[in-house]
């Protein structure tokens, strides 16, 4: 059985729902959610909206207030199926999270949105949008690169912004944020931030600000392209985009390191501010000095106190001495009868170690050394008898083997001259030697290889005429082709003829 921790800090269910409100605040703020409206009976007495949206496996509660029920065109239904954005938060009476809806709009099948839904979903299942490749955001960046249009207010914003909280250096990528060629500056942008060297001319920046106003779906699409969403998953750079207002969503968003609501957050995220650090700081140290003075001053009143605890030298030493006098008088009897114990046990040994006991013991093992010794000598006459007989049939099996070595390499030689002969005559027999011997001759080009036919020859050519004891060379004056031969055919003999049988016919 486990034994219970008791080290767990203890947390009232007020303080656990206040916890898990902040950290589902903070981790999602602002989100869109699609969904069918469901539960929906009208607005409350109070003028709020309360209802649920679901899908095919999940619901969750929405709420929508009076103040933004009022500004938003499109009214719930049910069954409806919606886009809602909102803040997502929980309701601690009910221990459950809702959303808190300040805009909704129907989420039709128009070619913008059904572009951008298909293109987040492939883009999520490559893995671009996982909180695993984030990177954190550096507190203190020493350079900041900003990507936005030169000419508008949003440059401005955070460059005001930057300087009220902690002035950096910033480096301004211009390019335009919306129209045809603008998604290709921008990830031009991310890439040229990215490819700048270490310790360079231009410095490398230590964030990068991706930054455009508001603006309807239209106008943010730039930063909905395939292009500009791998750029920034790309990017080795912490990259925050602050694109648009609090309510628009760009698929930038998704793969950037951070998102933030305008780009005036965006600049608040990117620096600290510079007056906090400095009281923070000053803080910390006159805390540390306290706690030092603190710390030093129980020291000495811990000191003081084990000073006045301790005992006198000599209360310490009291035991010790005395108990060393009781020693001191014990030694000496102790020496006296430590000194009677060994002489009795000299006596003891003393009386088995007279000369006539030591003359037998003496005797005995002599007695047993020439025993052993004639041992010792049988055992190796024996030895050397059985090496002289094995070294005996050693030899004669060398001589043995010897003899039937010679026999085989004899008969292998043999065996080889009588392959050789016979090669030998093979040779003679195949070679064209032996037709020169008979009579024939082998004509040749000057060049070297044999002329086959009398088709080669052509009037004045060169010819090397090979016979059996020599060459000859000539010169050709014609070429004949032999006459195809005529068949024979056998004479037929007539009936009654004196030669032969006759035929029967």
């Amino acid at each position: 059985m486990n034994e219970p921790r008791v080290n767990i800090p203890e947390w009232t269910v007020s303080e656990l729902s206040a916890a898990l409100k902040k950290t589902v605040e903070d981790a999602y703020g602002f989100v869109r959610v699609r969904g069918e409206i469901t539960g929906y009976r009208g607005p409350h007495s109070s003028g709020h909206h309360y209802f649920a949206l679901k899908d095919d496996n999940a619901k969750i509660d929405a709420v929508i207030w009076r103040g933004s029920a009022m500004r938003i065109r499109f009214k719930p239904q049910e069954g409806l199926e919606v886009i809602a954005t909102g803040r997502l938060t929980t309701y601690p009476g009910r221990s459950s999270y809702q959303i808190v809806i300040e805009n909704l709009e129907p989420a039709g099948v128009g070619a913008l949105m059904a572009l951008l839904e298909e293109r987040k979903k492939k883009l999520a299942a490559e893995g671009l949008f996982d909180e695993a490749r984030k990177q954190l955001i550096p507190f203190l960046p020493a350079v900041i690169g900003v990507i936005t249009s030169p000419t508008g207010a949003v440059i401005r914003d955070i460059l005001h912004r930057l300087s009220d909280r902690f002035p950096r250096h910033v480096l301004v990528w211009p390019v335009r944020v919306q129209g045809d060629g603008s998604a290709e500056e921008v990830a031009n942008a991310i890439h040229g931030f990215n490819g700048l060297p270490e310790g360079g001319r231009i410095p490398r920046p230590d964030v990068i600000i991706v930054a455009r106003g508001g603006g309807s779906l239209e106008d943010l699409w730039s930063f909905n392209e395939e292009i500009v969403v791998r750029a920034a998953a790309e990017s080795m750079i912490p990259l925050i985009s602050a694109v648009g207002h609090e309510t628009d969503i760009t698929l930038i968003d998704f793969a950037s390191d951070k998102r933030c609501p305008t780009p005036t957050a965006a600049a608040e995220c990117a620096v600290p501010v510079r007056s906090d650090l400095l009281t923070q700081i000053d803080s910390l140290a006159r805390r540390q000095r306290s706690s030092w003075a603190r710390g030093s001053e129980a020291r000495r009143t811990e000191l003081r106190a084990a000073a006045r605890a301790f005992p006198a030298a000599d209360e310490l030493l009291a035991v010790p001495r005395q108990k060393l006098d009781q020693l001191s008088d014990r030694l000496p009897r102790a020496l006296h009868a430590n000194a009677q114990i060994h002489h009795k046990q000299y006596l003891r040994c003393a009386s088995r170690l007279s000369p006539p006991l030591l003359r037998g013991r003496v005797q005995r093992s002599r007695d047993r050394l020439a025993s052993a010794g004639g041992r010792l000598a049988v055992a190796v006459r024996a030895n050397i008898a059985a090496h002289r007989q094995r070294i005996v049939r050693d030899r004669e099996r060398i001589v043995s083997l010897s003899g039937r070595s010679e026999l085989a390499i004899n008969r292998l030689i043999e065996r080889q001259f009588a392959a050789l002969d016979r090669a030998d005559k093979l040779l003679a027999a195949l070679s064209y030697q032996g037709v020169l011997a008979r009579g024939f001759a082998l004509v040749r080009d000057p060049a070297g290889p044999p002329i086959r036919s009398a088709a080669a020859v052509i009037p004045g050519k060169a010819l090397d005429i090979e016979f059996s004891d020599g060459r000859a060379t000539a010169v050709a004056t014609a070429a004949h082709g032999i006459p195809p031969r005529r068949p024979i055919r056998p004479r037929s003999r007539k009936y009654g003829s004196g030669e032969g049988q006759g035929s029967l016919f």
